[in-house]
């Protein structure tokens, strides 16, 4: 539902977006029309295809392409549209944006790249990761959307500053934000899969044999944490015997850091739902 939710909110920012672009840009040059115009729509198809196709790839495009929805009406506000033109722009931006971020659409999406008989959980990215990510965004989002209107104007120096500055965001940057969503605890026929290129170096292999228990996290856990770390609620997974896991390299730890553990602790963003999958498949919950 909440996958149909994002792509109806989409439909509603084409409808009532250009209205508040259009008040905008009115009384500006052609060339600053036109590249609104097209940028407009552009960013419209891309996140328009990629909503329609579930995929993990299309997560990153929409998680980071929706919320320009956004700087869209700050701009169509600045430039002078009308309130209730902005509104309707913005209010379905912002549902389109909520409806994106939640865990249900993520899961959906994660799930529509899986590979025979497995489950994808998304994990819960770090606390400072996610931060600095959504920092990060809010820099370079600004950027990509004034960079070429300037150089439309002819603004040449902050034009093409501003355009430089978010293309090389967008090659350095896109591919960490692209990590954020591959993260995931996978359910498998053997056992499960902890796939996570933000904390860990390896992929963390598991048969059903070497789990002895799955729930959530008491307070007091020794269990090694694998979260990143994450807020919220964690999974704590037992194990018949000590395994090794080697987190993710670093400018201090070049090699990854390997350590040896009896428990680890994973935030799937629905922690209940993952422990009622692994029951359904024989796995030791509890």
């Amino acid at each position: 539902m909440i996958v149909w939710v994002a792509r109806v909110a989409w439909l509603a920012v084409a409808v009532s977006g250009g209205i508040a672009i259009e008040a905008a840009i009115d009384d500006r040059s052609a060339a600053v029309r036109w590249v609104a115009t097209i940028g407009g729509w552009s960013l419209w198809a891309v996140v328009a295809l990629a909503v329609a196709i579930a995929s993990v790839r299309s997560l990153t495009i929409v998680r980071v392409l929706v919320p320009m929805a956004i700087v869209a009406t700050v701009g169509a506000i600045i430039g002078g549209a009308g309130a209730l033109a902005a509104a309707a722009l913005g209010l379905p931006a912002l549902i389109a944006t909520f409806a994106v971020y939640t865990a249900e659409f993520g899961r959906g999406f994660v799930q529509a790249s899986a590979y025979g008989d497995e489950e994808r959980f998304p994990l819960r990215p770090p606390a400072a990761g996610g931060a600095a990510a959504g920092l990060v965004w809010l820099v370079w989002a600004p950027m990509a959307a004034a960079g070429p209107l300037l150089l439309a104007a002819e603004s040449w120096i902050a034009g093409v500053i501003l355009s430089l500055l978010a293309v090389a965001g967008a090659v350095y940057f896109g591919p960490r934000w692209h990590r954020l969503a591959q993260r995931w605890l996978v359910l498998v026929p053997a056992g499960l899969v902890v796939h996570d290129p933000v904390v860990l170096a390896d992929t963390v292999s598991l048969r059903t044999a070497q789990i002895e228990r799955m729930q959530l996290a008491p307070a007091d856990t020794g269990a090694a944490d694998l979260t990143g770390p994450a807020s919220g609620y964690a999974l704590e997974v037992g194990l018949t015997e000590s395994i090794t896991a080697v987190y993710a390299y670093t400018p201090s730890a070049p090699n990854g850091t390997a350590i040896h553990l009896t428990a680890m602790l994973l935030a799937p963003s629905r922690p209940g739902e993952a422990l009622a999958a692994a029951d359904r498949r024989g796995l030791p919950v509890g």
